[in-house]
């Protein structure tokens, strides 16, 4: 097989439909490189491990669910520690960024790798880019060693700071180079590691010996093939505290209705997550689901439906959901500086229009006043420290990519499938997203959970009325009502 160019997938192929999604090394492009002993075979921390060392033909599958006649199908080089490294200790010189917004586990993350550098390969020069990517041109650097990383991972935010934008491919490129840094830590989202591998074809393009490394960061959970991104259980745990706020408030007063609006612009695992495991939530709304306000089987029934039964509801919203609903009565507000759609607040928007629609109704019906409370608490859950599942998850994914770099593997990332450290080439993590499948078992157990209806299109609803009752008998009001709500209702 020729080497591949930058851009291209590095696939190994085998028998039975063995397929090996591999990431770039520095032997692909920089011939004759030599090659030094690993430093952890004379740690003794490590001395009590019977097989520490990672072999080189170790894979982990995409797939574990098979069938007897199914293909071996894609595989993922398994991450850990390898015999052989392609860098003396004394050579290197690595630097960590932090880019996007807040996320429970990026001081921990930035822990780990100083800790795992220092501590297992004894490397000493390590630096934090200040701000974010346009630190690497624009802003001054940390020095970074353990005794500076002690104890950060108990508080949240990052050390080195972070930004949104600022990117720009050559001058932080030339920055590396100028600098003579040879190993380079990217945490972020999509857009930060899209541009972590523009940083690396970059740097190959060069021929430069950098290894360029990406953590996978997202609150959201939307980034696709790994398990779970780090600080998404802290973001669920915290979640419940606000859905539990939510849940007292309602259950305290008289036709109550608790929304809480959490994190999920694109996927709403953090929202069914938390109702899932609070138990207390009537209604979750996420971007995945459509849903609409008005006519029969919409959200504004329901909660009449629930509030007459119960007294009290609490409804949890994505600040994802229901934008093309806002988007009727307001402009989006365009994008932001890492070109992520600024989205409308769902949240307020659903209260204001919850109690001008049902404050009649309740008035009515029970001569009291409609309550809701409004909670919203994503920068509360964005700046907390990681729980101890994220310290351990994140202690795991910077060795692992603490130990590709030293391997001489680069433009990659790491993350675990199927509960194993694998090295992940970029374009599997940024070519699409991570989203909810509503026709999945977990949607289900979540909506078994709320008793909440699908909010199926009202068009299928009406139609369904045609086709179970002769034209002639259809009243003329049902006909008024399927017009009413035809022009009322905006339907994914």
């Amino acid at each position: 097989m020729g080497i591949p160019a930058a851009s291209e997938p590095k696939v190994v192929t085998g028998d039975h439909g063995y397929v090996l999604e591999d990431v770039p090394h520095f032997t692909d492009y920089i011939p004759n490189l030599h090659t030094y002993p690993n430093p952890l075979q004379d740690n003794p921390a490590y001395a009590v491990v019977k097989q520490y060392f990672v072999d080189t033909d170790d894979t982990v599958p995409q797939q574990i669910v098979v069938h007897v006649d199914s293909p071996r199908g894609i595989h993922f080089r398994r991450a850990g520690p390898r015999q052989k490294v392609y860098f003396k200790s004394d050579d290197v010189h690595a630097c960590i960024v932090t880019c996007g917004g807040l996320c429970p586990g990026l001081n921990t993350v930035i822990r780990e790798i100083v800790g795992s550098l220092h501590g297992m390969y004894g490397v000493t020069r390590i630096e934090g880019i200040e701000g974010g990517y346009r630190g690497f041109y624009s802003r001054n650097t940390i020095k970074l060693t353990p005794k500076v990383t002690n104890g950060i991972h108990k508080r949240g935010g990052t050390i080195i700071g972070t930004s949104r934008g600022g990117y720009d491919n050559q001058k932080i490129v030339n920055s590396i180079e100028d600098r003579g840094i040879n190993q380079v830590y990217i945490i972020g989202g999509d857009g930060t590691l899209k541009g972590a591998s523009a940083i690396y074809e970059e740097v190959r393009r060069r021929g430069l010996k950098v290894a360029v490394v990406g953590i996978p960061k997202t609150i959201d959970n939307d980034i696709p093939i790994i398990d779970k991104s780090f600080g998404f259980d802290t973001a669920v745990e915290e979640a419940q505290r606000a859905i539990n706020a939510a849940h007292v408030e309602a259950e305290s007063n008289e036709n109550c209705i608790g929304l809480v609006k959490l994190m999920g612009r694109d996927s709403g695992f953090i929202a069914m997550y938390a109702t899932l495991a609070s138990r207390d939530v009537d209604c979750c709304l996420i971007p995945e689901s459509p849903f609409y306000l008005e006519g029969p089987g919409g959200l504004f029934e329901y909660i009449e439906k629930r509030i007459e039964e119960n007294g009290h509801m609490v409804i949890v919203v994505a600040e994802g959901a229901g934008q093309d609903l806002v988007a009727e009565s307001r402009t989006a507000g365009g994008k932001d500086t890492s070109g992520n759609r600024v989205l409308d607040d769902i949240g307020l928007w659903l209260s204001q229009k919850i109690k001008i629609q049902l404050q009649g109704h309740f008035k009515k019906q029970t001569d009291m006043e409609l309550n809701l409370k409004y909670i919203d608490p994503t920068y509360m859950i964005l700046a907390v420290p990681s729980n101890a599942s994220d310290n351990v998850y994140s202690t795991l994914l910077a060795q692992s990519a603490v130990h590709g770099a030293m391997a001489g593997y680069t433009g990659f990332t790491v993350g675990p499938v199927h509960g194993r450290e694998c090295y992940l080439p970029f374009y599997r993590i940024t070519e699409k997203q991570n989203k909810v499948v509503i026709t999945d078992r977990m949607w289900a157990r979540m909506l078994s959970s709320t008793n909440q209806p699908s909010f199926y299109n009202t068009k299928d609803i009406i139609e369904s009325i045609v086709d179970e009752a002769p034209a002639t008998q259809l009243l003329d009001d049902q006909v008024a009502d399927k017009t009413a709500v035809t022009k009322e209702t905006t339907v994914c």
